[in-house]
């Protein structure tokens, strides 16, 4: 047994990101100003296409403000994946409407289109498409559906970036509103936080607004001005969802490092898919040719051919000192999902299946060649049995 543990994921921080930090700290600034306008800008040029972006302080606050400003109010639908983390879901409970879900494609675990159609009624205000672990949704199809029955779509691309679907960037495409993840094991971090991302200025100013109190101006505007500057309005009852200074420094340098952090990802992966070929395993699936994947996880699935079960691999695994997880406990086996909407596991059959197989196995980009390896040595033990 290994005698250090290699964990399922881990953070890459570097100097630039410490130095920026510290010049917060000694700035006197620690809360929004001076360096989220600078995070947000740059993540804004990073993704081109003319879009907007507004700073908060998790994806989930994030996914509440896209939905508040589209308009999803009380008694309204929204359909969603249960293939996903609650937040997903939760953020719809939070503005008083109520998640739709539709079963998932069995190869991309992303959410299959057809499924998609049949669960549409006259209440379904918004669609949300998940990108599970990386790889886009089939996005020219949930937008020509959206367009036919005049829906918003908000993107959950908490695991997107960067990746890309038809040669375009996730965060630039036709949707209404996108929305990034930059919690602790994403694929760039700021330790907490996540970034709302829109072309139509109305929607950007009312996340702007809604992030802090629903007060009319930011604070930084109001406390740099060289003028008397003191008075504010609140003009409606928002939320504390604003992203500090002292995350978007560490935001600042990730940003700089996304596209070495998504192709030492994709490496990994290769390694992986080439290791694992010959296994009783079902592997993730890729992108078309021209696109791009985000690799922010890294999913077998086991088939009733593997040697063990899928929770007895888990704990093997941790036996020899790996890290893995479980993405993701569908929606509809937890119990406020399950209670509060009447749902039992074969209401959605293709989520229950690939939630009973699936392990997520360790990728990150500190991991090393002999990291991997362990990694490599022991799947392929466990499952040669």
């Amino acid at each position: 047994m290994a005698s250090e543990f290699l964990p399922f994921a881990l953070p890459d921080i570097g100097d630039a990101e410490i130095d920026e930090v510290v010049d917060s700290l000694r700035s006197g600034w620690v809360t929004t100003g001076p360096k989220t306008k600078r995070f947000e800008g740059d993540f804004a040029a990073f993704l081109g296409g003319g879009v907007d972006a507004v700073a908060v302080n998790s994806a989930t606050a994030g996914l509440h403000l896209a939905l508040e400003a589209v308009g999803v109010r009380e008694g309204d639908e929204v359909v969603t994946t249960p293939y996903t983390f609650t937040a997903t879901a939760e953020v719809i409970r939070y503005l008083g409407a109520h998640p739709v879900f539709a079963d998932i494609d069995p190869k991309t675990l992303n959410i299959d289109v057809t499924q998609l159609r049949s669960v549409l009624t006259p209440r379904t205000r918004a669609i949300i498409p998940v990108h599970f672990g990386g790889l886009a949704c089939e996005m020219q199809s949930i937008l020509e559906i959206a367009r036919a029955h005049k829906l918003a779509v908000v993107e959950d691309a908490a695991h997107a970036f960067p990746a890309t679907c038809g040669g375009r960037l996730i965060g630039t495409l036709d949707s209404d509103i996108t929305v990034f993840s930059f919690y602790a094991t994403k694929t760039i971090t700021t330790g907490e936080g996540g970034m709302v991302v829109t072309r139509r200025p109305e929607i950007a100013e009312r996340c702007r607004t809604m992030r802090l109190h629903g007060i009319s101006r930011d604070v930084f505007d109001r406390y740099t001005s060289a003028a008397p500057s003191w008075h504010y309005e609140v003009i409606a009852p928002g939320y504390k969802y604003n992203l500090t200074d002292i995350a978007a420094s560490i935001g600042i340098h990730q940003l700089k490092k996304a596209w070495s952090f998504q192709k030492k990802r994709g490496r990994l992966a290769s390694r992986y898919d080439a290791a694992f070929s010959r296994l009783p395993l079902v592997l993730p699936a890729h992108p078309a040719d021209d696109d791009v994947h985000a690799w922010h996880l890294y999913v077998i699935r086991l088939t009733p051919d593997s040697s063990i079960e899928r929770n007895e691999f888990i704990e093997e695994m941790a036996r020899r000192g790996i890290g893995c997880s479980v993405h993701f406990i569908p929606l509809h086996l937890h119990p406020y999902w399950r209670d509060t909407y009447g749902l039992e596991p074969g209401d959605f059959p293709r989520a229950f299946d690939a939630y009973q197989n699936a392990v997520s196995l360790p990728l990150y980009t500190r991991m090393t060649d002999s990291d991997q390896e362990r990694v490599i040595e022991a799947v392929s033990t466990l499952l040669s049995r």
